[in-house]
Formats: C-alpha cells, structure tokens, sequence
C-alpha cells in the first residue's frame, strides 16, 4: 500500500477547504469538573449524561501516531441537571495508555501505526523482537456500549473496559474471547427491547476466517458478571479463506440479522506479518472492488442462515441508519459510498494539511439523496431514535454533513417525504448527532438533538449544542472553555 501523501487518495469536489489541525491535535484532560456557560435554555426536563469518546493523545515522547484512529482515547461528560450543565474529561487508563506513558514512548501498536523495537535493547534482540506476536491494544477509543445494565468502552479488538459513567474511571478490563471463541467484536451493537445485545465478531485460524453472530443476554445471574452467557449463534464462512472482509457494523431487525460482506478486504498473511515486515495492520487492509457486495441474513431466534445469496455492486458502509421489514421484505438503509479507499485519507499527516494540499485528498460521496443532501457532502453518523424506531419503519434519521473530511453540519433527513433540514454554523464543526425522547411521547422525533460543537479557532469555545429535533432550531448551547478533539461517538444516559 502506497502512503497517502505519495498519490491523490481520493477526488472529491470540495476546494479550499480550511485547516482543522487543531481538531486533530492532542488535549490535556479536564478531570474536574467545570461549570458550561449556557446561552439560550436547556429544557428543564433533559436530565442524564452525554458521553463521548475519541482520540485524544497523538504521541507519547518523540513517537506520533500516524492514524487518527489510533489516538488514545479520550472519555467526555457533559452532566445536564435541571437547565444546567456541567464538564469533564478523562483518559481512559488502559493498560496501553499506561505502558506507553511509563515508557515515553509508543510500546503497543495500534491500526496504523507499528510500535518500534526498545532501543535501550542490542541489535540482536531488536532484532528478534520482531518475531514476537505483537500486543493487541486494549485502547477502546471507539463507543459506548452497554451489556447486562453495565456500560464498557468498545473498539474492534477482543477487549473492552468496563466504565464508570459517573466518575469515568476504569473498573475492569474484558477480553471477549475468555468467553467465545472470537478475535474481536464490534463496538456497534443492537439490543433488543428487554435488554439482549446482539453483536458480530470475528475468529481466524487454521480453519480459515468466519464471522460469528453474537448473543448476550439482559440479566445478570451474578453482580461481578460481565458478559458471561454470551454465545455464537451463527457463524458465517468468509468468501475468501484468508481474505475476510472488513466491518464496522452490521444491521438488525425485529427478527433477522443483516451482515455485509464488503469487498474492503483483510489480508490476513499481511496482517500476521506486519510486525516482521515494519508494517501496521492497516497495511493488509485494501479495497477490491472486483468483488461484488455479498448481504447475509441470519434468523436471530434460530440462528439459520437463510438460503440464497443477496449480491449488489461493490461499495464500502461503516454506519447502518436503520433495517426493517416490510412486505415480506428486510430493508436496510445505511450510509454507503462507491470507493472504499477511504481508510486510507484519514491518515493524521492527510487530517492535518493545509489550502491545496486537502484537495488532494477530500473524499468523495455517493449521492444517496437528492442533490440537497449532494451538497452537504452526503451523510454520516447517522442516528435514529433507537429506542422506539430501532428494527421498525421509521421516518426520519439524523447525522453530520461532510463538505470536509469531518462533520461541518447536522442533518435531519425525512425518509418518507425526502426532504432535509441542515444546522451550521461556519468554522465549527458538530460530532454525531444523540436524540433524546421527551418522557412519555409516541412522536417518533419528539424530542432534541444533543451534538459537541468545536471549532479550530482559538478565540472561540466549543459547545454543547440542544436543537429541538422537530424544527432544527437551536433551543441553547452550553459553552466550555476547554480545547476538545473531533471524537467518534457517544450516548446519552439519563439519571
């Protein structure tokens, strides 16, 4: 794989678009907790966490990361109580962010990025430290997730950290395959109405590489359980043996799973030599477009795969906004473009240029919408109201514009009568979109749209913006004077 600074990675349309350096650079932490200054109201009755997670340490000593996913994670917590709001942030004390921070240094290698041989060692032992199997990271930068009542800090590896929401400290590392036999999981899944996670993981060994579906359960027999119970109910065999194909999500309904098996291709060989090689993982990642798009539908109450295979042509999804059935038939809708190279633009030294240089690398959309939505640089980060609409047909979804290489804007897209309404506001940039429900309505958008607004100008403070999900209006913001990163995603607890 060439690096991204040696070719255009992708064309897009987008010119001159302004530096977001800053956006991409690391913070200190905020553990105490500050007052928000707060402009216009927050409703009285929207009382809970908003919690976000993302990238927020870029190097340790004289060693950078060179992927934006591989900064180490950075927990968010805005308390709102009553029309006030309150801040903090902490890193997650992982058990990476620790070995690296006691040896000024990166010592675990991340997606991609290769952690160097100690150079206090002789050559000889350099040497043969590239024959050692590398450290999987348990810097779970990605999503909130929630298994048994229990919130954890997920990522794509095996392993998890149980989180304190309150204080957001660390309480106990989790490492999937003690339970099933998988490499990994996703840190998207879907739950079902009493509490059962659904979830997709990987295995690869002498059998060749599956894809598993799996279950955990909503109730915990024991206090100190984690995800005990969980179990494979399905397993799916990869088209290509020592090809699977990279994912980030899967889709779900009131009674099937829906796995994509895109042409965005892991080749393991690659991955497993990485280390003797002088590569990062993200090296044995590449987009194939000469294979279609293979869909997977499993019955999540039997487990059977349904016969048949479902075909489309090659593209690349992260995000799925919502699966339904109707009419006898299971829709997906989902964020999705035509080149799946997209890995690769999101290279720190690619996020951190400047005038000309991010036009060479801008990434293109598929229009998925009338040419509106085109103009907004398509969708992402999609949201619904999950509680309500997750599995059933709905109406409307929620997510960050890209006219640049992060969200520049909120979208609230209605399906139904395919129309959208946009919220920006120059120089500052919105993360995924949170609904939250007003108590006790049925109305599917009903409620307001919680999003952490930050801009790279110095002279201005990040916010913790409240729109009224019906309109789009703002209803306030809450100002903080603290230097925040762009972060991945996050939920809303409420207390």
């Amino acid at each position: 794989m060439e690096n991204a600074h040696q070719k255009k990675v992708i064309f897009g349309k987008q010119k001159n678009l302004p530096c977001i350096a800053p956006l991409l650079t690391t913070v200190e932490e905020t553990p105490k907790i500050i007052s928000a200054q707060v402009r216009g109201h927050v409703p009285k009755w929207l009382n809970g966490y908003l919690l976000r997670i993302g990238p927020g340490k870029f190097e340790f000593g004289k060693d950078k990361y060179n992927h934006w996913f591989d900064g180490m994670a950075l927990l968010h917590q805005f308390k709102i109580e009553k029309g006030t709001v309150m801040y903090r942030s902490k890193f997650l004390q992982s058990d990476t962010y620790k070995a690296n921070s006691v040896h000024d240094r990166i010592v675990v290698s991340e997606f991609g990025t290769l952690a160097l041989p100690d150079p206090c060692k002789n050559i000889f032992e350099r040497f043969m430290s590239k024959f050692e199997l590398p450290a999987m990271t348990d810097n779970t930068n990605v999503n909130y997730v929630q298994y048994k009542g229990d919130y954890y800090l997920s990522t794509e590896t095996n392993f998890m950290n149980k989180v304190d929401i309150e204080t957001l400290e660390k309480k106990e590392k989790v490492d999937w395959s003690k339970f099933i036999a998988v490499n990994g999981a996703t840190a998207h899944p879907h739950y079902d109405p009493d509490g059962t996670a659904y979830n997709m993981g990987n295995s690869f060994g002498s059998h060749g590489s599956c894809y598993h579906v799996i279950r955990v359960p909503p109730e915990k027999a024991d206090l100190e359980e984690t995800i005990h119970g969980a179990q494979v109910i399905c397993s799916i065999a990869s088209a290509e043996r020592m090809k699977p194909s990279y994912y980030h999500s899967f889709g779900m309904t009131r009674n099937y799973i829906i796995f994509i098996e895109q042409p965005v291709k892991m080749n393991l060989w690659k991955i497993i030599t990485s280390k003797i090689r002088g590569k990062a993982f993200s090296d044995g990642i590449s987009w194939e477009p000469q294979y279609n798009t293979r869909f997977h539908v499993v019955d999540k109450h039997t487990g059977q795969l349904l016969p048949g295979m479902y075909y489309s042509k090659p593209f690349v999804t992260f995000h799925q906004i919502n699966a339904f059935e109707d009419q006898g038939c299971v829709v997906i809708d989902l964020c999705c473009q035509d080149d799946g190279r997209n890995l690769e633009v999101y290279q720190l030294q690619n996020l951190r240029k400047t005038g000309k240089g991010l036009d060479q690398i801008w990434c293109s959309y598929e229009n998925l919408h009338p040419k509106d939505l085109e103009e907004e640089g398509g969708v992402e980060f999609p949201q619904i109201n999950y509680g309500q609409f997750s599995g059933k047909k709905y109406r409307f979804f929620y997510g960050c514009g890209f006219r640049h290489l992060v969200g520049d804007s909120l979208i609230k897209v209605d399906v139904v009568n395919k129309t959208l309404t946009v919220w920006r506001e120059e120089s500052f940039y919105p993360s995924e979109p949170i609904f939250v429900p007003v108590p006790g309505t049925n109305e599917e958008d009903g409620g307001v749209i919680l999003s952490v607004v930050i801009t790279p100008n110095q002279n201005e403070r990040n916010f913790l913006l409240v729109l009224d999900a019906k309109n789009f209006e703002e209803l306030g913001r809450a100002e903080v004077p603290v230097q925040m990163p762009y972060g991945f995603h996050g939920t809303f607890v409420t207390i």
